[in-house]
Order: C-alpha cells, then structure tokens, then sequence
C-alpha cells in the first residue's frame, strides 16, 4: 500500500482530524506566494495537532528555494520532520540543507517530459525521497495536474518518491495498476478552496487507498 500525505493544510481541526484517519503525512507550505501559505509561528500549531492525534504522522514543510533567513524555521525542534524542497535546489544544495538542519530532505521535480526523469538520479544519493509533479508555469505545486503514468512505468531511482498530481479517489485504481510509487502526496482534490481540505472527501480517499493493504 502506498502512503498517503495529505498537503496544504492551514487549519489545526483539519490537521488533527487528518492525522487521525491514519495518513502516513501532513504538509505546510511555507512559499509566500501560494494560496495555501502559512506564516512560520503559525506551523507548529499544525504539526502538533497532528502528532497528537497521531504521533506517527510525520510533519513536512514545503519551501523553495530557503534562504539563510529562513533556515532559523526550517530545522529541529519546529515542530516537522522533513523539509520539501520545491524550488532550483541543487543536489549539493539539498545536501547541505540536509546536513545542517538535521531533518530529512525530499526534493521535487516537476517534470515537463520524460528526459527530466533523469534528474532523478542526480539527486538521489543528496535526499531522503523525491516527489514527482508534472511541470505547470508559475506554479510550484497543487495544481492538479497529471503526469502521463507512462513516463513513470518501471521509475525506481533508489529512494522513496512520492507522486503528486491529479490523485483522487477516482483515479487510485487506474494510477496503482500502472505506477507503484512509495507514496502519493494529494492536495487540491480534497479541497473546498485552497487550504480548507473537505474531510469527506479525505475520508473516501483514505478508504480507498485502504483497499490496497
């Protein structure tokens, strides 16, 4: 069974109620000009909403591009367990900001065709996952747009990776029956507006992915 990280949220009722349902992971965005934006004093009431009512869920943080101003956010003793790097991070940069923050890095890679697969293996030994997202101008991340599944058929780049885009519980069966990622990161499918998840519609995904144990 894949892993389920729910991401983008902004309020601690929903974290917690997330977190409870059994997802593996909950993600923050800490980029200013998304939708889904959450100051750095605010973040902590999130994660720890969710590691209350589920102390196994891990917390991540999206950023891009960090710079040494906000590294004072991003490392131990904030409240999350990874750092998801969404900008021109390097390979040597991922690894940097792995060794000094002293929390798990995972990089991602918006994808505009399949030759960009070959990043992968250029920041694999730098990170502890990769997230795959399909490319979208001007936009980072909860888009809800799909990766061609084929591009992706037979992907193993030696560490964990998620795979983002386009996942609801419509599509689970067919993305399982063709890719087979560690884990699938979903955002804007579950979502009244951007931030506000629907429960319901986190409920019904859960239950779906549970069919695969």
């Amino acid at each position: 069974m894949p892993l389920l990280k729910i991401c983008g949220l902004r309020q601690p009722d929903q974290a917690a109620a997330i977190a409870a349902m059994g997802v593996a992971a909950i993600g923050v965005i800490a980029v200013e000009t998304s939708p889904r934006f959450v100051p750095p004093e605010l973040r902590a009431e999130l994660f720890s909403a969710a590691k209350t009512a589920r102390p196994t869920c891990l917390g991540v943080v999206v950023v891009a591009d960090p710079q040494a101003v906000d590294l004072q956010w991003l490392g131990c003793g904030q409240g999350h367990d990874i750092v998801q790097l969404h900008g021109q991070e390097s390979a040597e940069r991922c690894q940097e900001l792995r060794q000094s923050l002293g929390v798990k890095v995972w990089k991602a890679l918006r994808l505009r065709d399949p030759d960009d697969l070959t990043q992968a293996a250029l920041y694999a030994s730098h990170v502890d996952g990769l997230l795959l997202d399909a490319w979208v101008a001007d936009q980072l991340g909860g888009t809800g747009q799909r990766l061609p599944l084929e591009w992706l058929q037979g992907f193993n780049p030696g560490v964990p990776w998620w795979l983002a885009g386009g996942i609801a519980s419509h599509t689970i069966a067919e993305i399982l029956s063709k890719v087979q990622p560690d884990g699938l990161d979903v955002s804007s499918s579950v979502e009244k507006s951007p931030g506000d998840k629907d429960l319901k519609g986190v409920t019904d995904l859960v239950r779906v992915v549970n069919q695969y144990i």
